[in-house]
């Protein structure tokens, strides 16, 4: 049977690829609670902040002792901190606005996922899920970790011995994901066994069990903006979307009376568990495609939790499956030929960030058509040109129109300049006023131009010489980047210096037969027997006169070159020079 398909004009959702982001080679991504900032994990061990308005860097984070790939990028509630996880099995925590590294500390396991307590302005603690291993809490200020119970057992609420493990030598129930609620009261943490424990952030007790059809590993579990929605990825290729029961403000305490009016007699603690479970998450749809059966990777919620946004596992593809809450397909989003690694959805904008192997972030976002109608109501499309023809009073002042406009505005009413409209999207618990949305940007300097300044030494080199009244020499110029002045022109008469600096020495009688082998096609000028220079003698030209077969011969005149009274004299001068 196939699946429903909803009308797209009819979702707010991204269509196409408006862009990208590039900047080394990034890993992982995470929008700040207002959209407006965009942190990522480069493989470098560097983290980058991107101002989402202007697609400008407003931040780049490095630390000397950390070179390893970061895996996963974590805002505070409002802001101020930023946590990073490295394959180095390092955890660091930045001053976002002063850049300063506030603390490192170094697991025993290589962290895949870490997030910041959701309930604190400035959280010291942070949710680590390494690998193969426990989630755990950890305190970035002293460095103690608590590993979270993985599994619930009859005798208590205790993490099963490792007395059973698996052929690869793994122990059983390893946990592969975990996350806070809303305010962090408490940890959602699943399974390898297939099933999703609730705990107690401040006692680290399972309160409460619920088990996932088919009882496969879960790969994620995300929680949505606003508390009410709880996701699930399996190993069983289905994406799980449960309902949440509990109030946002207060589960901790509202899930310790259902515990505490829940007398009723059961064979089992685990059957209790589940049975407080059941009043804690109730499951509402599952997605998945069922022709390809693909694996997915990095699910989440879209920022008002309408939709439900999927990634494909397979390599080489880069393709988004949105869906709607209740489990309709709505669209297939094809991007290019890399496949996708990590991926984010905008909190309040139909925009989606996606990050691909080769290291670029992908920005999807809705396709808007111009729709001129919006602006003028009046406003007609016409498919074709149509001759428009002017009312008699269509441009007439209408004195008594206007007077009736000015009239419905109260001058006398009151004008609040001071009050800020809080945005519908937070409530009065969440707005704060030290929340940090923009960065300042940090210009970066251009490297020095070389070519300048060795054109401005160059420059007063030339200057000291002029004034000096020493041309400088070839060489010279050749030294400092100066560029040799070309000959003067026949017609310039040169001065007494620069006929001076023009003087070659003569050549004798063998380099003299080389030359004119050379140039034979070209006879420039041509040198006597005795070694003196000579003018080519010029050649007679024959013109018709007046169209009669008679000719007219002209004769070329040899002029004295440089003023000078003939060519022997110019030798002459040579001669002596060379013997000086």
């Amino acid at each position: 049977m196939n699946v429903p398909i909803v009308d797209p004009l009819q979702g707010d959702f991204p269509e196409t690829i408006e862009e990208f982001l590039q900047h080394g080679n990034m890993k992982c991504i995470a929008f700040n609670r207002r959209g407006t900032l965009l942190a990522a994990g480069c493989a470098n061990g560097s983290c980058v902040i991107w101002d989402f308005e202007t697609r400008g860097l407003a931040r780049e984070f490095r630390d000397k002792d950390c070179t390893a790939p970061i895996t996963s990028v974590s805002w505070s509630k409002y802001g101020h901190r930023l946590l990073a996880s490295a394959t180095d099995k390092s955890l660091t925590l930045w001053n976002v606005v002063t850049g300063e590294k506030i603390a490192r500390i170094t697991l025993q396991q290589t962290p895949l996922h870490a997030r910041l307590h959701p309930g604190s302005s400035i959280p010291s603690v942070c949710l680590a899920c390494p690998l193969s291993s426990a989630p755990i809490l950890v305190d970035l200020n002293t460095g103690s970790t608590i590993v979270l119970p993985v599994s619930a057992s009859d005798s208590g609420n205790v993490p099963l011995p490792n007395s059973r493990k698996f052929s690869d030598g793994s122990p059983p129930f390893t946990p592969t994901a975990a996350t806070f609620d809303k305010n962090g009261e408490l940890i959602y943490v699943g399974n390898s066994k297939g099933e999703i424990l609730i705990v107690d952030s401040k006692g680290i007790q399972v309160l409460g069990l619920i088990p996932i059809p088919g009882g496969t590993v879960v790969k994620d579990i995300v929680f949505s903006r606003d508390g009410q929605y709880l996701l699930t990825n399996s190993n069983d290729r289905v994406i799980r979307v449960y309902e949440n029961i509990l109030p946002i403000n207060g589960s901790g305490k509202e899930i310790e009376k259902i515990i505490t009016n829940n007398n009723n007699d059961y064979g089992s603690k685990y059957e209790k568990l589940k049975a407080n479970g059941a009043r804690c998450l109730v499951l509402s749809c599952e997605v998945s495609d069922a022709i390809a059966k693909v694996q997915w990777k990095a699910p989440c919620f879209s920022g008002d939790a309408e939709w439900i946004v999927g990634a494909s596992a397979s390599k080489g593809e880069h393709r988004l499956h949105i869906w709607d809450r209740a489990g309709r397909l709505i669209k297939i989003l094809e991007g290019p030929k890399e496949a996708l690694i990590d991926l984010a959805w905008h909190p309040f904008d139909p925009t989606i960030a996606s990050v691909s192997v080769a290291g670029l972030t992908y920005i999807w976002a809705k396709e808007h058509v111009e729709n001129w109608s919006a602006f003028a109501p009046d406003f007609i499309e016409l498919e074709e040109n149509e001759e428009y023809v002017e009312r008699e009073d269509e441009f007439d002042i209408n004195a008594y129109a206007e007077r009736v406009e000015e009239l419905m505005i109260d001058q006398d009413a009151e004008i609040d300049v001071e009050t800020c409209e809080k945005n519908s999207s937070f409530s009065d618990f969440d707005d704060s006023a030290d929340e940090i949305i923009y960065l300042p940007a940090i210009p970066s300097p251009d490297a020095p131009d070389e070519q300048p300044d060795k054109c401005l030494v160059s420059s007063s080199k030339l200057e000291d010489s002029n004034h000096s009244g020493s041309p400088p020499s070839s060489m010279d110029a050749v030294q400092n980047g100066l560029a040799i002045p070309p000959a003067s022109s026949p017609l310039e008469e040169p001065s007494a210096e620069a006929a001076n600096a023009k003087r070659k020495r003569r050549l004798s009688a063998k380099g003299l037969e080389m030359q004119q082998a050379e140039k034979v096609k070209k006879p420039p000028i041509k040198m006597s027997s005795n070694g003196k220079l000579s003018k080519p003698k010029s050649k007679p030209v024959v013109e018709p006169v007046n169209g009669n077969s008679s000719a007219k011969i002209k004769q070329q005149v040899v002029e004295p070159v440089n003023g000078n009274s003939s060519a022997a004299d110019i030798d002459d001068e040579a001669t002596e020079e060379d013997e000086m």
